[in-house]
This record gives C-alpha cells, structure tokens and sequence, in this order.
C-alpha cells in the first residue's frame, strides 16, 4: 500500500492530465474480460503511533505494547496501528 504522499501526487498527476475514468474504465473491463466480478473490498493500512521512550513515569516502565521499529532508515518508538476502510457501493 502506498503512504499518503505518494497517493496524492499519482491523484493530481491523473486529474491534471483527465486521466482517471479513462485509467478506470481500461482497467474495469481488463478485470471482467478475465472473469473477475468487480465488487467491494476492505483496503488496511498500517501505521505508527508514536509514544514518549521515556521511563520518568510513577512505574519507571515503558509501556509494554510499545516497541521499536523502522521506516525505511528511519527508526520509530510506540505502537503499531492497522485501520481498515470498508467500501459501501
């Protein structure tokens, strides 16, 4: 799944130029010659929470549901979140 960023710029790049039904319509009926009913879907996303690393609280402890991790080179502490988006049409 694309972040944010990437999805925005693709958006403007395919509105700027009218590209979007076009790309939609190719696409849609690529999908049906196939075989496959186009239908709804859930899209999930993964995202980071961030939290304090810092122990200076009344237990002296991090959160135990915190962790570490990366982003590309880049290194992040709290918790993972994933969110998902049903379609209703």
């Amino acid at each position: 799944m694309p972040d944010e960023t990437t999805v925005c710029k693709f958006r403007r790049l395919l509105e700027e130029h009218k590209l979007g039904a076009r790309i939609f319509r190719a696409g849609a009926g690529a999908l049906t010659r196939a075989g496959f009913r186009i239908g709804t879907g859930t899209i999930v996303d993964a995202t980071i929470v961030h939290a304090p690393s810092s122990t200076k609280n009344r237990e002296q402890k991090r959160d135990p549901e915190t962790h570490q991790t990366s982003k590309g080179k880049q290194w992040y502490f709290g918790m993972k979140a994933h969110v998902g988006v049903d379609s209703k049409e």
